[in-house]
């Protein structure tokens, strides 16, 4: 992979605005370079506002997207996030930043094992990655505090809904809005946030 320099444009133009010029979400996109998650035929247009292709049938999201979904998780560095729909691996690269432990699930094989080699390589240790093509989520370590879907369904499952700590939050795509779900004890809040267009679940 080329040694390329992330330019200032990105974080001016796309990162900063998005993010509403948090330190510490800008601070990881400085630490984490979005080129070392795409093909080296993308490497052109990977500081572009742009989602861009990452084979079967996937995309890796528009940095603006990942920089106001990670602002809207409102993480604190103890939180353990679920994120559903590993992909590039960035996004998770991202949060594993700003928390204590991302759980990143996968339904793509051959996706899954190609972004375990980027994490392993870059390295980062609080990233845990499982091939998951049956089940949604991760039960075995639920609760989570942060659930993040990078991928949209026609609903806001149960299942993860299930998987959400008491007083957690849970951003996920649905019905082309991006929805924000609040739990607390029996209470789910639903709320919409903006228009988005994300892949379709795998499977679901």
């Amino acid at each position: 992979m080329k040694n390329i320099n992330i330019p200032e444009s990105y974080i001016d133009k796309v990162v900063g605005p998005a993010c509403k010029w948090d330190k510490e979400i800008i601070d990881a996109f400085l630490t984490i370079p979005r080129h070392k998650f795409v093909h080296e035929a993308m490497l052109k247009m990977v500081y572009h506002d742009d989602a861009l292709p990452i084979g079967y049938g996937q995309t890796i999201s528009k940095p603006s997207t990942v920089a106001y979904m990670t602002k809207m998780l409102q993480l604190e560095p103890e939180h353990t996030v679920l994120e559903i729909g590993t992909g590039s691996g960035f996004q998770a690269a991202i949060l594993s930043k700003l928390c204590k432990t991302v759980y990143s699930v996968e339904r793509v094989p051959e996706l899954h094992r190609s972004t375990y080699q980027i994490i392993k390589r870059i390295p980062l240790r609080n990233v845990k990655m499982k091939l998951q093509p049956s089940i949604l989520g991760w039960p075995e370590f639920a609760p989570f505090y942060r659930i993040i879907a990078t991928a949209e369904g026609k609903t806001v499952p149960q299942t993860l809904i299930d998987q959400l700590a008491d007083g957690g939050l849970m951003l996920i795509p649905a019905k082309g809005r991006l929805m924000r779900v609040v739990k607390n004890g029996s209470e789910v809040a639903i709320t919409p946030l903006a228009d988005c267009s994300f892949v379709d679940f795998v499977g679901a």
